[in-house]
């Protein structure tokens, strides 16, 4: 009796039309994104298309919108990735509807709508919300950070850039007296007209930090004017010493990156990266619920993720009080924690980092210490670590998150809101439709 085996026909076709319902299990993420994606407002990415059908047809922008999801929830966000799988894995051809934008279409579409994708977060929250997911109570706040699409090496100071861009102007008269000799050469060469070229970047770098200089000056200028209205009012100086007005030209120490002006040089654990300082606020349930990019320092940051926090719910539909914020100490500003205090919002800051800081003492300081030091104050501070914590954790060991794909801060907020949108998404497919472990 011959060996029994199934066949392996490579060469027969299909004799039914195939359905895309029996490439994939019903419990299958990709199914809960395409669901998602059929709740959300789509009205910001179809009104950037004309309306009167004329032009070169467009990929579905509902279609192009779950690709990007499924891709950020399953950790694909290269553009030439998401195009090979598009053709390889049988998730995203189900999603394109066997389709193949190619990486160019996907990227162009990143780009062209960042606002709307970045919205896509405020939807997806919703969508937790009504899967009953949002439970408040305890929130924490914290930060980490994440590389930007730029090399350290490539920061330059003021000086350097001026420097530099005298080089580059030398450089083309050279290449230009060598072309045209004593002709006018009308027309420059490709590579020296390319807007996008290196000198162009060299001139964006020189003109924020001197944008940048003219800020520091203008809110010199506006601390004096305070500082007058107070001498009025109350007919004495203020204790302290007067702001230190900026210098009248640009510090030619100042440093910015030409390849991604908005970043900076960041601290982590393991030394300085050229980055971004991205926030999060979660709940309990380790659903976020506020996601910002920014480049400055923790200690400005408390009292606005706070209220960000809050206008999410608001636009979910969430009205349960928040019984307490909880932020590590390099979130303390002594302003913001007293404005969420009269506006009802308890929050529980620890007053003393690491090395602590003797300035630190009497008043709310003390307060603040007395309240962490008892019982209900340790129970609900301890929560902060391991509800705030494990999600950084997980974005970037298991989703390998460490790096943006793009460049700008408009860019990496948009990214980093898709990312913590997909978060929230893959906790809502494993709440309502995961297969359940064997």
């Amino acid at each position: 009796m011959p060996q029994n085996f199934l066949a392996c026909d490579r060469e027969q076709s299909f004799l039914m039309p195939p359905s895309l319902r029996d490439w994939l299990p019903a419990d299958q993420l990709a199914w809960c994104v395409l669901d998602a994606v059929a709740e959300m407002d789509l009205s910001a990415f179809y009104g950037d298309y004309r309306a009167d059908g004329h032009g070169r047809a467009a990929f579905d922008p509902g279609m192009m919108v779950a690709l990007l999801v499924y891709a950020y929830a399953v950790g694909e966000r290269s553009s030439r990735g998401i195009e090979r799988r598009c053709q390889i894995d049988v998730a995203f051809r189900v999603i394109a509807a066997n389709q193949t934008p190619d990486h160019a279409t996907i990227a162009r579409f990143r780009v062209r709508h960042e606002e709307a994708l970045a919205g896509l977060f405020s939807q997806v929250l919703g969508l937790c919300a009504r899967a009953g997911l949002v439970s408040l109570g305890v929130i924490a706040l914290d930060s980490t950070k994440i590389a930007a699409n730029a090399s350290g090496l490539a920061n330059r100071t003021y000086e350097q850039i001026a420097a530099e861009i005298l080089a580059e102007a030398d450089a083309i008269d050279a290449a230009e007296d060598e072309r045209f000799g004593e002709s006018r050469g009308d027309e420059l060469p490709p590579e020296l007209a390319d807007p996008a070229s290196r000198r162009a970047r060299l001139r964006d770098a020189k003109r924020r930090l001197e944008g940048e200089h003219e800020a520091a000056r203008e809110a010199h200028r506006e601390k004096l004017a305070a500082r007058e209205r107070r001498i009025a009012e109350h007919g004495r100086k203020r204790a302290g010493r007067e702001p230190k007005a900026p210098p009248e030209r640009p510090d030619p120490r100042a440093r910015m990156n030409v390849t991604d002006p908005d970043s900076r040089p960041v601290r982590t654990p393991r030394g300085f990266i050229q980055g971004y300082n991205v926030q999060a606020v979660t709940t309990a349930g380790q659903i976020l619920i506020a996601a910002e990019v920014e480049t400055g320092a923790d200690q400005r940051l408390l009292e606005p993720m706070i209220r960000a926090a809050t206008r999410e719910l608001d636009a979910a539909g969430i009205n349960q009080p928040i019984d307490a914020a909880l932020a590590d100490a390099g979130y303390w500003k002594t302003e913001q924690i007293e404005n969420l205090w009269a506006d009802g919002i308890p929050v529980l800051v620890a007053p003393d980092g690491k090395r602590g800081d003797p300035t630190r003492r009497g008043g709310i300081f003390d307060h603040m210490r007395r309240v962490l030091t008892t019982a209900h104050g340790k129970t609900l501070y301890r929560q902060r670590a391991h509800t705030i914590e494990p999600v950084f954790g997980h974005t970037k060991h298991n989703r390998r998150i460490e790096r943006f794909q793009r460049r700008g801060l408009t860019a990496c907020r948009s990214e980093w809101r898709l990312i913590t949108a997909t978060h929230n998404l893959v906790k809502y497919w494993r709440a309502t439709t995961a297969p359940t472990p064997a």
